[in-house]
């Protein structure tokens, strides 16, 4: 290692971009600059189902998506669209929603006004606003209303809709160079292209820059971070991230998480979003809690309290550490939209539940509140630590129960407002 860069200098994330402002009610998102990378997530409820689409949209939320996006793609679904959001409003779940606009969105934003003023942002893809003459008149369209009801639009490029006349011609271009490039570079300036030139003539209509959100989705990990190192070199807009298809299960998970984190940590990104496909009877909120496992992992959020908990080895042959990270670990998301309010800083609380003897007392020191399970043939005793120090020591059946109870105490007693008033 060369020790004359500092280690922290790994943590760095050197663009910076212009800021957005997403808003609705007292709901301020400010998106780029130094805001935080945002959360975001889709529901996946048909938006005539006002009730469906409404609770599915506070799930989210609750669990943390800090936008969230909704198909708007016929007439029913913009007249129900005012319906969702004051549902919402009914339920105290302010979060702003992004309504997503394909092929008619000039018409529906034209034809439904309160559509277009119920909701914080519009998804425009301008691979898919029409072709030819119409193409420029229709996006047109999508720009004024944005502009008319001061909504920010993300231009959101997508390698499966792309705009087909703008590849055909840089085909034919690269066809005449010297030494024409591959195929897959081609594609990759054509995404670049349409999301650059799209911004660049919503400006010249008169829509304040900081007010466009760039996207070039595609569905390769490796295609991903090219398509994004090159689009942030070339502007300064906020870029929204995410695989378009992820896919299911581990493969969504890793993929998206490979991508973003690499994107994120070289300071590109200020939203995401993490595009899994449901499991059979899975809630839609995975997406969310993976989003912010991402964030959080690489030290740009926090969100839930973080638990740490060793494998397991032929030295903990008991589920018993298992059991208690798993019930600790629910435990806790489960508390959070009530914490986040009344437990200030509560997110960054570090829990340790380890296994055995080997590791267990020295990840509990570092945590702020650990315990360290009697691994095989060790004595039937967990040590409790406390800020650093062993405060005692649980026996017996109920060690999980215990536990649970010293953490609610730990909490209450450094985030409350008793401890709140000391500082």
């Amino acid at each position: 290692m060369d020790c004359s860069v500092p280690i922290e200098s790994a943590y760095a994330r050197p663009r910076q971009s212009r800021q957005a402002r997403v808003v609705w009610n007292s709901r301020l998102v400010t998106v780029g600059g130094d805001a935080p990378v945002r959360v975001q997530s889709m529901t996946n409820t048909d938006t005539v189902d006002v009730i469906g689409t409404a609770i599915q949209v506070k799930e989210l939320a609750l669990a943390g998506s800090e936008m969230v996006r909704v198909t708007v793609n016929t007439p029913e679904a913009a007249q129900a669209v005012p319906f969702v959001r004051e549902q919402l409003d009914r339920m105290g779940i302010d979060v702003p929603l992004v309504g997503d606009f394909h092929y008619n969105g000039h018409r529906l934003l034209t034809d439904f006004p309160d559509c277009a003023q119920a909701l914080s942002k519009y998804r425009i893809n301008p691979g898919n606003v029409g072709k030819g003459d119409k193409r420029d008149r229709q996006f047109g369209l999508m720009i004024e209303a944005a502009m008319r009801w001061d909504k920010p639009v993300r231009i959101g490029v997508n390698w499966g809709s792309l705009d087909q006349e703008l590849l055909a011609g840089l085909m034919d271009d690269n066809s005449r160079r010297a030494t024409p490039w591959p195929a897959k570079p081609v594609m990759y300036e054509a995404l670049i292209t349409s999301a650059i030139e799209s911004a660049r003539r919503a400006g010249e209509m008169g829509m304040n820059p900081s007010q466009i959100i760039l996207s070039c989705k595609v569905s390769g990990v490796q295609d991903l971070v090219s398509v994004y190192r090159e689009l942030a070199r070339r502007c300064d807009y906020p870029l929204h991230l995410g695989l378009t298809e992820a896919g299911m299960g581990s493969k969504g998970v890793v993929a998206s998480s490979v991508a973003l984190g690499i994107l994120l940590q070289e300071g590109i990104g200020d939203t995401i979003r993490v595009s899994l496909t449901p499991q059979p009877g899975e809630s839609r909120t995975q997406e969310v809690v993976v989003a912010s496992d991402i964030l959080q992992a690489l030290e740009l959020r926090s969100f839930v309290p973080s638990v740490t908990a060793c494998p397991g080895c032929g030295r903990t042959t008991s589920t018993t550490f298992q059991e208690l990270t798993q019930q600790i670990e629910g435990f806790l998301r489960s508390q959070m939209p009530l914490w986040r309010d009344q437990y200030p800083g509560v997110e960054k609380l570090r829990v340790a539940v380890m296994g055995c003897i080997v590791n267990g007392p020295g990840e509990s020191k570092h945590a702020d509140i650990g315990i360290s399970l009697p691994g095989t043939g060790e004595a039937p005793a967990a040590p409790v630590f406390i800020d650093g120090e062993k405060c005692m020591t649980l026996r017996g059946d109920a060690i999980a129960q215990e536990f649970q109870k010293i953490v609610e105490q730990y909490i209450d007693k450094r985030f409350g407002k008793a401890a709140m008033a000391t500082q």
